[in-house]
């Protein structure tokens, strides 16, 4: 799925003694789960995966600050919350167990404390759209991370994936491709000015 050398990097990542940090970024329906679960997959035990949606504020939350239309903006997420996690996972003493939140596409909410982070993990994954971002508190998190990959993917690729994604999860395809207009484009707009800022830009293999 992605170059040997980038997979046998992180494969030495988890056989060393250091806890580290990969970023993976991209446009929304560029692909960052699906390469974070094949990821997984391929480093087992010693991998954990902290996903950025844990941290999207609630929807009745969104709803009081009137934002909840543009749910998935910059400014739709706890994104102090989501740094202070970062620095504890990095500091985590070497029998501390940490929980982190997982969101969950089918109720639109997260969900406190479902993912795992055993002591024995050394390398976290965490995967969004703002690692790289300038802007609305995200400032801090690309100096958090030990390494970032930006994911490119053929644009016509990724709105199929996007729509589907939308309608898989309830969507008529008319809803999909409004949500995607209004919400998903403005974002992937400032997305793309940070790309250049990632340690390595990723293009997956089919």
């Amino acid at each position: 799925m992605i170059d040997d050398s980038a997979l046998q990097q992180l494969r030495e990542w988890c056989a060393s003694d250091k806890r580290r940090l990969l970023g993976i970024i991209g446009l929304p329906g560029s692909g960052k789960s699906t390469l974070t679960d094949w990821l997984t997959e391929q480093l087992a035990t010693k991998v954990a995966v902290i996903p950025m949606d844990g941290f999207h504020l609630a929807n009745n939350q969104l709803r009081a600050l009137n934002r909840l239309a543009r749910k998935g903006a910059p400014d739709t997420f706890d994104v102090r919350g989501y740094q202070a996690l970062l620095r504890r996972v990095k500091q985590a003493g070497s029998d501390e167990t940490i929980y982190a939140p997982c969101f969950h596409r089918e109720i639109e909410e997260s969900i406190a404390g479902e993912i795992v982070i055993p002591p024995e993990v050394r390398l976290i994954i965490t995967e969004g759209n703002y690692l790289l971002s300038q802007e609305a508190g995200w400032e801090e998190t690309l100096s958090l991370l030990d390494e970032s990959w930006f994911i490119n993917v053929d644009e016509r690729q990724r709105l199929t994936q996007l729509k589907r994604r939308h309608q898989a999860f309830g969507r008529t395809e008319e809803e999909a491709e409004q949500w995607i207009l209004s919400t998903d484009q403005p974002n992937a707009e400032l997305i793309k000015r940070t790309a250049y800022r990632a340690d390595r830009q990723i293009t997956i293999k089919q």
